[in-house]
């Protein structure tokens, strides 16, 4: 009788056993459920587990207020720190537009960037240069770099033969001119600027000195004047309307 009992529960075990293995349901124990139920945070909520009733206690959320919309992580690329928009950057230009645009920016003669820094801006927009413009346009800027040298490619001008504004030079790295592209996606909007400061600064006579900029107070009527048309200048966008 004993036996017989053993049996059929070892019967029913094995049966048990070998139906629950093969339901499709899911297991009843989960080792790793964040792997099987993953969370789709809300960047403007609370994150929360899914498989809990706790707060996420991720440190970077905690430090956040629970928050899932992080700051960048260290070391990776900042966008547009200097809080320099350009207009019209997505969408394409007819000639007209262009030409217009072009025009319109011969007449900055500053950029956007805080004057205070002109010293360190000039600076960083050599080692653009260098890295960037001076393969075509030559550490001279006499239109003579290697690649030109190398006869692959002509026609580029030099600087000192061409009448341009910081501001002109700042739309044609962004929007491109005749054979050359646009720079708009190797350059973020600062760095045009500084790359533009520096081709003025060392191939056209100098920017204006940032103390000057700064102390330089009109003395008459007329000087009011000009001030006030080369300060609306400045702040004209460089970019034609869409």
């Amino acid at each position: 009788m004993t036996k017989n009992i053993f049996k059929i529960t070892a019967i029913l075990g094995f049966a048990a056993i070998s139906l629950s293995s093969c339901s499709k349901e899911n297991p009843p124990l989960v080792y790793f459920p964040d792997m099987y139920f993953p969370v789709a945070y809300d960047p403007l909520m609370k994150a929360e587990d899914a498989y809990s009733d706790h707060e996420n206690e991720i440190p970077a959320f905690v430090k956040n207020n629970g928050a899932t919309g992080l700051g960048p992580v260290n070391g990776t690329v900042a966008q547009n720190k200097d809080g320099v928009a350009d207009e019209a950057m997505n969408s394409a230009m007819t000639p007209d537009q262009y030409n217009g645009g072009y025009d319109a920016s011969k007449l900055v003669a500053a950029s956007p960037l805080n004057p205070a820094n002109q010293a360190k801006d000039i600076e960083r927009g050599k080692l653009l240069y260098d890295q960037t413009c001076a393969a075509c346009h030559g550490t001279g800027g006499d239109g003579q770099g290697p690649i030109v040298a190398s006869g692959a490619y002509t026609g580029v001008p030099n600087y000192a033969d061409r009448q341009i504004t910081v501001g002109s030079v700042h739309y044609v790295i962004t929007n491109g001119r005749n054979a050359m592209g646009s720079y708009a996606g190797q350059l973020k909007p600062g760095d045009r600027w500084r790359v533009s400061m520096y081709v003025m600064n060392a191939f056209k006579g100098g920017l204006a000195p940032a103390a000057a900029t700064e102390s330089a107070a009109p003395a008459t009527g007329a000087n009011t004047t000009e001030s006030t048309a080369a300060t609306a200048s400045a702040s004209v966008s460089t970019s034609p309307k869409k």
